[in-house]
């Protein structure tokens, strides 16, 4: 069973890249100096040893040249140059500078060596610590000298080279990781820029470009962006003209259309009853065509022209209590808090339209409002529109967003308008960095919610 890791961010890879590599290197280098140093003061160590077991066995080796001489008076009264300890055999018995010193600290092997004509030396291990032996044979004497040296100031030198290396490696992962965040923040800066600047296109601005480099590998980066980002305002600018062209277009012929039909609905008595019933299917088709571009000019208006122009301080309590104070509806309904703390920043008349659309969806969809509740919410201004319909299935609270969508219900194919009010209401949601989204109502029915940044005082 394969487990995934979870993703990390890029600037974290890249700290942990250089801090990993200035580790391995660091290690490296501790390592060749700590075995360099460590060679180096052993075998300054061990020449130094020998050169004075060799003195010491010459001492030796002169006193017992004198008639008479025993091995255990003359060790004795040897007193080693560097204060080591001495062991010499002489036949099958063993002497000794100390008690606590003898045969058991000569190895075998070296026994074997230097009985047989050579020197040599030993490295061994005791309960005071670590001890080097040379062993010399004295032939003319016909005795083993051996020094004992111990090697405890060597081994404490090394080991305070070792915390010193292993403290530099240490400052030097820490560094290459301070490095790290410095390269990673060069790097991903460009990228934050980009970032930055396609978040705020996606909210509307788009008269927001990166700014000029002088780095050559970013410099192709920032002109397609900055191109690309001009295709699109031009593309957006000339859709929107196009469909406000279009509206206002038809508008010539559609007032001649409503004009003609209402100087036929005055002669409505005249008509046949099959005639007043193509009147009446010709007056609704009339409306729902009039509603439907009065849709299309105000999402020209929201696509096209830029928020800032027309923003100012709104307070959506005041503003929801004049729409339904205009449906007179307004104290069966209504539940907001002080307006003081319902002001958000935005267009008035397109903040009233969206709030407009959400009641008229109730009213055409789902039988009529049964609640409007207008509260501060984690910074943000919220609009709740509550309905007594059958609400909407969670597999088309998204869909009912888009443009000309009307649902798949039988209610909704069947009644008037061109799908595109709440479409108005998530574009100006989106234009003032908002977001509106549908919902099951507690009460049951549908809650449609309208959210904007709170206005900073």
């Amino acid at each position: 069973m394969r487990l995934a890791l979870a993703p990390r961010r890029l600037r974290a890879r890249i700290v942990v890249a250089f801090a990993v590599g200035a580790l391995l290197v660091s290690a490296v280098l501790v390592a060749t100096t700590f075995s360099l140093a460590r060679g180096y003061l052993l075998d300054q160590r061990e020449s130094s040893v020998t050169r004075q077991a060799f003195t010491d066995a010459n001492v030796l080796a002169s006193r017992l040249s004198t008639a008479g001489s025993q091995v255990g008076d003359e060790l004795s009264d040897l007193v080693p140059s560097g204060g080591f300890d001495v062991v010499v055999r002489s036949g099958g018995s063993w002497y000794s500078s100390r008690l606590d010193v003898g045969a058991r600290d000569v190895p075998g092997e070296l026994q074997d060596l230097v009985v047989a004509g050579a020197a040599g030396t030993a490295r061994i291990s005791t309960p005071t610590g670590p001890h080097l032996v040379v062993g010399v044979p004295i032939v003319a004497a016909g005795v083993q000298f051996y020094e004992v040296a111990p090697l405890v100031e060597l081994q404490a030198v090394l080991r305070t080279l070792a915390a010193v290396l292993g403290a530099g490696a240490l400052t030097a992962t820490a560094a290459g990781a301070l490095f790290g965040a410095w390269a990673s923040r060069r790097v991903v800066q460009p990228l934050e820029q980009v970032a930055g600047a396609a978040t705020r296109i996606a909210g509307g601005e788009l008269g927001i470009r990166l700014p000029p480099t002088e780095d050559p590998d970013l410099l192709a980066i920032v002109a397609s962006f900055n191109s690309m980002v001009d295709a699109l305002a031009s593309r957006i600018d000339r859709d929107a003209r196009f469909v406000g062209d279009v509206s206002h277009e038809l508008r010539s012929p559609l007032t001649s259309l409503v004009t003609s039909v209402e100087v036929l609905g005055a002669r409505r008595e005249e008509l046949s009853a099959r005639g007043q019933q193509a009147l009446a299917l010709v007056e609704g088709e009339l409306g729902r065509f009039r509603h439907m571009l009065d849709d299309l000019l105000e999402l020209a208006r929201v696509d096209g022209a830029p928020l800032e122009e027309s923003a100012e301080p709104v307070s959506l309590s005041a503003l929801v209590r004049e729409v339904l104070l205009r449906r007179g509806c307004v104290d069966d309904l209504l539940q907001a808090g002080p307006d003081a703390e319902t002001t958000v920043r935005g267009d008035k008349i397109r903040l009233e339209r969206a709030v407009t659309n959400l009641l008229d969806n109730a009213d055409r969809h789902a039988g009529g409002v049964s609640g409007v509740r207008v509260e501060q919410r984690d910074g943000s201004v919220v609009v709740l529109v509550d309905d007594v319909g059958p609400g909407v299935p969670p597999a088309e609270r998204e869909r009912v967003f888009e443009r000309f969508s009307r649902g798949a219900g039988a209610a909704r194919r069947s009644s008037p308008g061109a799908g595109l009010g709440l479409s108005i209401v998530e574009e100006t949601a989106t234009r003032h960095g908002g977001v509106a989204w549908c919902s099951a109502n507690p009460a049951g029915g549908a809650r449609f919610t309208l959210s904007i940044p709170r206005a900073s005082r």
